[in-house]
């Protein structure tokens, strides 16, 4: 967290995982690099500046694809939520790639004609009516425009300017991103290469981005539906205080599309929103260290019964009442204003 915009402090662990992160990155293209001149087909060849290129190109592609599945990862297991602090600094990194990728096509292949290498790109094939030689440039282009875009507003500065709904609408534009470069791939150097490889290499990460996301969702919609969240005179039964797991929550559906984060704590319950106003992140899915919910996208913090983060910050978010009946857990699925103090419901028997 922090109370004003700076620039980046650069301490020893910020330093150590960029020079990691760069590390696999270097290797990554040296090997396809090597790879891709030693597996040649018999009577062909690439200039190295093509290898290059390509090389950048789908090192791009991959660090997008892992970007993709941190989240869903998360979810499925604990191992993956500490890269979550860290993707912002993974989008930068892929479109450090893309951007590399695109001179040297751009410098390759358009860069030595009469045309603006911008406007060649734009007007030299324009068989946008059929699918073999379809113009895959001008997707590749469409997708680094979005991609300078969420790396431009990547600052936390833009997220506030922007606002978290206008500024997380537009980064989710990342998805559009990838299916574009799925086609840009597919349309483009699948079409002409004797090998599977590639197309199996793009396939089978949209798959797996696709197919991730549909099982963490589906898991989602199960668990509502197994456990039978109802809403009753605006209260909804939550269960037992001791399926509650100390100091962590359990999500349950609000009004709307809201999801509300049911956290134990000390012997006691409450309530709150389960969006951070940094970036939406799961509250839910973070747990509470010194007395209050930490977020585990990127460690923003709000006390539960308040909702409101520790002075100096100022972030906040909606409560909710809560209630114990037998050791039943309810809450009310009204959104009271950002920040209201609720009094937490007492477990009789509090268990450390």
């Amino acid at each position: 967290m922090a109370v004003g915009y700076k620039a980046v402090i650069w301490n020893g662990f910020k330093k150590s995982y960029l020079f990691s992160l760069w590390a696999v990155i270097a290797a990554f293209i040296a090997s396809f690099v090597i790879m891709t001149s030693l597996t040649q087909p018999e009577g062909e060849s690439f200039h190295p500046v093509q290898l290059v290129m390509r090389a950048f190109g789908f090192a791009g592609f991959a660090l997008l694809t892992f970007i993709l599945i941190i989240g869903p990862m998360a979810r499925l297991t604990p191992r993956f939520k500490p890269l979550l602090y860290n993707r912002r600094h993974m989008g930068v990194s892929a479109f450090i790639l893309m951007l590399i990728h695109a001179a040297l096509v751009m410098v390759w292949y358009h860069g030595f004609s009469d045309i603006n290498p911008l406007l060649s790109v734009l007007t030299t094939n324009p068989n946008y009516d059929r699918i073999g030689g379809f113009p895959f440039e001008s997707l590749g282009l469409a997708a680094f425009l979005i991609i300078f875009l969420m790396a431009a507003t990547s600052h936390d500065f833009w997220l506030a300017n922007l606002g978290a709904p206008f500024w997380k609408a537009l980064h989710m534009g990342v998805y559009f991103a990838f299916a574009l470069l799925v086609a840009h791939v597919l349309l483009g150097l699948v079409q002409h290469e004797k090998s599977p490889l590639y197309a199996y290499w793009v396939l089978g990460s949209a798959g797996l981005v696709g197919a991730l996301h549909l099982i963490t969702g589906w898991r989602e919609f199960a668990k509502d539906r197994r456990t039978g969240f109802k809403a009753k005179d605006g209260w909804v039964e939550v269960g037992p205080a001791s399926d509650i797991p100390n100091d962590r929550a359990v999500i349950v559906p609000g009004e709307g599309r809201e999801r509300i984060a049911v956290f134990r704590y000390d012997g006691q319950v409450s309530a709150i929103s389960n969006a951070c106003k940094h970036q939406n992140g799961p509250l839910g899915e973070g747990r509470i260290v010194n007395g209050c919910v930490v977020c585990p996208w990127h460690g923003y913090e709000y006390k539960p019964r308040d909702g409101r983060s520790p002075a100096p910050f100022t972030e906040k978010v909606a409560t909710y009442k809560v209630g114990l009946q037998d050791g039943i857990v309810f809450v009310n699925t009204k959104a009271l204003p950002a920040g209201t103090d609720v009094e937490p419901a007492r477990i009789e028997e509090a268990r450390a």
